[in-house]
């Protein structure tokens, strides 16, 4: 099995006395699914499963239901193991197919016999009507491809070696020559399998590069698949849009040209086949700020923005044939930069992190802004020998009006440092990380002399 470090919130949750419900959200093949029935087998005595796509009639039963006691006479027709009442966990799959049983959900927590988990994929659901459930019903996690640091774990690599780089990252101190370069092969690696549970398990199983791309390719045909069935009268620029990605990476400022896809394309207009792409969670969209201040949302542009895939190693597979081996082989002809960021706006997703750039006709462009305890963080991505010419970058540090205290480049050599800008090998970019708030804050002020 692949370590995911979703697993420690789950067991949280399933080990809680917390009367609510959980859905897990994401693109499919992000391995929802398997990570549910793992944990839930393991912690609960009885484990019932209803998928609504591969059990059509289980849709009619929670038609119309209006309360707890007929809602689990359904679930109880269903049922494929026995409802035990406090052991038993009973796992909602693919709830986009029944939004009837979302919204039912407040009826059986109500009655709290049994613990609930949902799981539906965001390609052709409508996420209002999951998020108009009632706060305090139900908790929502959104679940990503493996991230770098997942990666290394399912590849070998050590505790011992993560806490050593980690602590390389705090520091600010060089990494051991030999590790670095094994972390650089494990990276290249991971350009080209990218994150998907069944690829990265397909390539553990063969290594054979050619095992790994057919999974990719029946992933993206599924993701097709899906756009195909959503859209067949919208009229959205859906594939269209999802097509032109890896080949809009390339351009020189990685921008999304609208008219490219259309003469006549107004962002207005089409904004709802970005924004379905973005909520299904196949695309990143990486949004222009012209000011590196917090909030960055103020000075957000909505339609000035960059697009990647949410899974770098579908974009190494939409590329030319035989982009694995010459991956590998660092050929120079090939553009590195697009896949190096792609790795860096999934990177930074999945650690919770809003996507910004920063673009200002007068300082320039810098790849990435990221808001860590107050402050904007820079990060610029290298992928060639000049990583220490960043002129836009240089700008930004320099202007006194943006108080910047430090900037990240991610690139190709070791740990340095110079002035505000600190330079780190582009694998520990697994530890650029939210900080997490603590899980009680107390505050108890005394009101009494207002009484």
């Amino acid at each position: 099995m692949i370590a995911r470090k979703i697993e420690k919130e789950l067991s949280r949750f399933f080990s809680s006395n917390e009367n609510k419900a959980l859905l897990i959200t994401g693109a499919r093949q992000v391995g929802k699914t398997y990570i549910i029935e793992n944990l839930g087998k393991q912690m609960f005595q009885s484990f019932v499963t209803i998928n609504f796509i591969e059990n059509r009639q289980a849709v009619s039963l929670f038609e119309n239901a209006s309360d707890s006691t007929s809602l689990l006479l359904r679930i109880s027709a269903v049922a494929d193991a026995p409802l035990i009442p406090h052991e038993t966990l009973i796992f909602l799959d693919e709830v986009q197919e029944c939004k009837e049983i979302v919204t039912a959900i407040k009826f059986l927590v109500e009655e709290g016999s049994y613990r609930y988990v949902l799981s539906g994929s965001l390609l052709g659901v409508d996420l209002k009507d999951i998020r108009s459930v009632p706060v305090g019903y139900m908790d929502i996690l959104q679940m990503y491809p493996l991230d770098l640091e997942e990666f290394a774990a399912a590849n070998g690599v050590s505790d011992r070696v993560m806490d050593a780089l980690r602590a390389a990252f705090s520091g600010k101190k060089p990494v051991d020559p030999v590790i670095h370069e094994k972390m650089m092969e494990l990276f290249r690696l991971y350009l080209i399998t990218g994150g998907m549970p069944a690829v990265v398990a397909r390539y553990l199983e063969t290594h054979n590069l050619q095992e790994v791309l057919r999974t990719q390719k029946s992933i993206i045909a599924l993701y097709k698949k899906d756009i195909a069935k959503y859209d067949p009268e919208d009229k959205l620029y859906l594939e269209e849009i999802f097509d032109l990605i890896p080949s809009e990476l390339n351009a020189k400022n990685k921008r999304f040209i609208l008219k490219n896809l259309n003469e006549n394309f107004k962002f207005s207009r089409y904004s709802n086949s970005f924004l379905w792409l973005k909520d299904a969670g196949v695309a990143l969209p990486v949004y222009c700020a012209d000011e590196p201040k917090t909030p960055l949302l103020l000075s957000k542009a909505t339609n000035l923005f960059k697009l990647f895939l949410a899974d770098v190693g579908l974009l190494a597979s939409m590329y030319a044939d035989d982009i694995q081996i010459r991956i590998l082989n660092q050929e120079q002809d090939i553009n590195f930069g697009s896949v190096y960021e792609n790795v860096a706006a999934q990177e930074l997703k999945a650690h919770g992190f809003d996507l910004y750039y920063f673009n200002n006709k007068k300082q320039g462009e810098v790849d990435f802004l990221v808001e860590q305890d107050g402050e904007v963080i820079p990060i610029e991505i290298k992928s060639g020998k000049n990583y220490t010419r960043h002129a836009a970058l240089d700008h930004l540090t320099a202007n006194k009006a943006n108080t910047i205290n430090e900037a990240y480049v991610f690139h190709n050599g070791n740990v340095s440092t110079n002035g505000k800008i600190i330079y780190y090998p582009i694998y520990m970019l697994m530890f650029v990380e939210k900080k997490q708030f603590r899980e009680s804050v107390i505050y108890n002020p005394d009101f009494s002399v207002l009484g």
